[in-house]
């Protein structure tokens, strides 16, 4: 276990990758949880301790790290990757996007079959008089299958959507590994945007 680097807000964090800021909070993911802390962003000033909001997020596996962002509802979403290369997972939290409900810190999956969505985003698209705000996500493809396939994603993330890890690959490709007899889950899988 690597020691956490000098500038972060508390020293004991579990591997942590991604920060968010919210209403003059820092906060900041680990492997198996994400904490905030106090932080004025004017002067640039972390106060008071640090406190985890979320536990119990899996640990282990190929995938530690956690990104996280708060969308334009407000709630926060949490990507937690595969914990293999390509496995039916047991626990329906890897390979997928969490959202979660800062008023009570109680989540849910938001979209699954994503593999290992490391960077996600959203953007605004116009619509006749108004605009929407639209999640997208990388996803990166699993491993083994050679130099060229299967490719990364780039991924519009609607809510409740399956993308097709770890039965698909790219634009709905059935994996050689674990894909033979989903055929269903694979022709009703969202494709990648790019």
């Amino acid at each position: 276990r690597r020691a956490p680097p000098r500038a972060l807000p508390a020293a004991g964090l579990d591997r942590p990758h991604g920060i968010a800021l919210r209403d003059g909070y820092l906060y900041v993911a680990e492997m198996t949880a994400v904490g905030r802390v106090a932080f004025d962003a004017a002067a640039r000033k972390i106060t008071g301790t640090f406190e985890r909001v979320i536990t119990g997020l899996p640990s282990g596996g190929n995938h530690w790290t956690r990104t996280i962002g708060f969308g334009p509802d407000g709630l926060l979403y949490v990507s937690v990757g595969s914990s293999c290369n390509v496995c039916i997972e047991e626990d329906s939290r890897r390979a997928a996007i969490l959202r979660y409900d800062p008023a009570t810190w109680r989540g849910r999956v938001f979209a699954s079959g994503l593999r290992n969505a490391v960077g996600f985003a959203w953007r605004t698209v116009s619509e006749g008089d108004g605009t929407t705000r639209e999640l997208i996500a990388t996803d990166n493809g699993r491993d083994l299958l050679g130099n060229d396939f299967p490719p990364c994603e780039l991924n519009l993330v609607v809510e409740g959507g399956f993308y097709g890890w770890p039965f698909a690959n790219g634009d709905r490709v059935k994996d050689p590994d674990v894909g033979a007899g989903h055929d269903l889950q694979i022709e009703t899988s969202l494709p990648p945007l790019h």
